[in-house]
Formats: C-alpha cells, sequence, structure tokens
C-alpha cells in the first residue's frame, strides 16, 4: 500500500502545512512550463518536477495521477517519453506488484549525449547543403555556414563540459568519504 499511503502523506500535508503543499504546486507547475517552453509537453515537466521533490522517490501511476490531478492515460503516455528521453526508469519494489517511476541516474549526462548526437546531425546536415550550394554566391551560403560552424563549435565544446562535469563529480565523491 505504498501508493496510498504516500497520497495520504500528500493530502496530510495539505492540510498541516498548507504554504508548502502550494509551494511544491507552483514549483511542479514551473517545471511543466520550463518542460513546454523546451518543446514537451508540460505534462512531463509536471510529472518530473513532482519526481524532484516527491517522498519516496518512486512514485506509481496511481500515486501520479491523483497528485497531479491527471487522467491514468496521461501519465502512461508521458511517463513512456519521459523514459524514452533517457530521464525517468521504471522500477519494481519488493513486495509490491505494481511498477514505479523515479528519475533516472544520470539523466541530465544522458540528455546531453542526446543533444549531442542531434548537434552532429545538424552539422551534417549544414555541410550537405554547403556541399548542394558550393557554387552558389557567398551570400546564399551564409545562413548554411553559421549553421554548420555553430554546430560544429558545440560539437567539439560540449564534450568537454561534459568532462568536467563528471570531474567535478569525482572530486564531490572523494571529498564526501
Amino acid at each position: 500500500m505504498v501508493g496510498l499511503r504516500n497520497v495520504n502523506v500528500v493530502q496530510v500535508e495539505a492540510v498541516l502545512n498548507p504554504e508548502r503543499a502550494i509551494a511544491k504546486t507552483h514549483f511542479v507547475e514551473e517545471v511543466g512550463l520550463m518542460f513546454e517552453q523546451a518543446g514537451f509537453p508540460r505534462m512531463a515537466g509536471r510529472i518530473f518536477g513532482w519526481l524532484l521533490i516527491s517522498e519516496p522517490p518512486q512514485q506509481s501511476s496511481a500515486d501520479l495521477a491523483e497528485v497531479l490531478q491527471a487522467s491514468k492515460g496521461s501519465i502512461s503516455t508521458i511517463t513512456r517519453l519521459l523514459i524514452q528521453i533517457g530521464l525517468l526508469e521504471k522500477v519494481g519494489l519488493p513486495g509490491d506488484r505494481r511498477d514505479y517511476f523515479q528519475i533516472k541516474t544520470n539523466a541530465w549526462t544522458h540528455m546531453t549525449e542526446q543533444r549531442l548526437a542531434q548537434i552532429v546531425a545538424f552539422r551534417k546536415l549544414a555541410e550537405r547543403g554547403l556541399d548542394l550550394l558550393k557554387e552558389a554566391p557567398p551570400v546564399q551560403q551564409k545562413r548554411l555556414q553559421e549553421m554548420r560552424d555553430m554546430h560544429a563549435f558545440l560539437e567539439r565544446e560540449l564534450p568537454l563540459l561534459n568532462q568536467r562535469w563528471e570531474e567535478e563529480q569525482a572530486q564531490k565523491r572523494v571529498s564526501r568519504q
């Protein structure tokens, strides 16, 4: 009965500490808006936002539907999307037959790796366009050159940023020991 107990905790918090409950609701909605601005469904951000602050960190579809006041169909569709893009993972809990969702470890690193693949694809596409326009005047090639150059720059720099991130995280782990 982990799911039902969890929803009751949310309901109890709303009664005992309404300001905190309202702040959590606002946070979840802000994450939803950020996701929407990034081109994802708002519900994807709402689910992700709730999983960032929920206790326990694993939530069932029923938990998410109740807390977010959303249909189970919407929760199912969007959790599949979030799994596909590497932000969530489905997990089981001992003694419970339901599936739960949690934020995937290293989700942001995975997202950056996916972004890098898109950057490489855009650079290659710009190069193909430039090849098509190799006989065209330079003014006609300018837009594709900017596209290629920007994506080539990001393709070079993003792996360096990832490496610095990983080194910083490794140093933090060592300092905590």
